[in-house]
């Protein structure tokens, strides 16, 4: 089953920073120099989240999590998501010519 997961993945995932930024920052009405603030971090990491040049860090997750009372799972799973579409887009031929190992259950 795991296999054919990342045949599947027909568009690309929300990157956390388009979560944050849509999701929380706009709906909540703060900016990201507020953001920065509540979360300890420079204004530059959260503004190159949101507009998608940086990836989340654990750090951040976490820092997210606590802010918003979510997981800091929920947050690294997005990023896995992207990391895993990233991968698979600049690694599509050379996956796609490895043969899966019959493997007897």
């Amino acid at each position: 089953m795991m296999a054919d997961t990342w045949q599947v993945m027909t568009r690309k995932p929300t990157h956390p920073g388009e979560m944050l930024r849509e999701e929380f920052m706009d709906e909540l009405g703060i900016s990201v120099a507020q953001l920065a603030n509540m979360l300890g971090v420079s204004r530059q990491t959260v503004n190159e989240l949101v507009h998608e040049r940086r990836g989340l860090s654990p750090d951040m997750a976490i820092r997210l999590g606590k802010l918003f009372g979510m997981s800091p799972q929920s947050w690294m799973n997005l990023q896995r998501n992207i990391d895993l579409w990233e991968s698979l887009s600049l690694n599509r031929e050379a996956i796609d010519r490895i043969e899966p190992l019959a493997m007897a259950l």
